[in-house]
């Protein structure tokens, strides 16, 4: 059974930071590309940032030079760290995993940043 199990959400201050882990299995985590989304409430669901299963990453512009997208193969684990949150940050974000025939998704984790 796949499993893509968020955690690390929260309440935070404009200007501070999150650590968001993303625990999967039941899947050959290494093989597949893995991606942050985030959707908050009344919008669609916009991918954050993505890292392939060789390591190349890419970020949403409004992100980038801010959030860090990286992976530990050997402990199945995918992060993303969240630096200088803006309130505009604020939304559930998911963890998506997929390979050449799947896509998973997490029941995602709330970020609230705010004042």
């Amino acid at each position: 059974q796949v499993q893509l199990v968020e955690s690390g959400g929260g309440l935070v201050q404009p200007g501070g930071s999150l650590r968001l882990s993303c625990a999967a299995s039941g899947i050959i985590f290494s093989l597949y590309d893995m991606a942050w989304y985030r959707q908050a409430p009344g919008e669609e669901r916009d991918l954050v940032a993505g890292i392939e299963s060789d390591g190349s990453t890419h970020y949403e512009d409004s992100v980038k030079g801010r959030f860090t997208i990286s992976r530990d193969n050997a402990k199945k684990k995918l992060t993303l760290q969240m630096n200088s949150l803006k309130p505009e940050d604020t939304a559930v974000y998911y963890c998506k995993g997929v390979d050449s025939k799947f896509a998973y998704w997490g029941k995602g984790t709330q970020v609230t940043v705010s004042s």
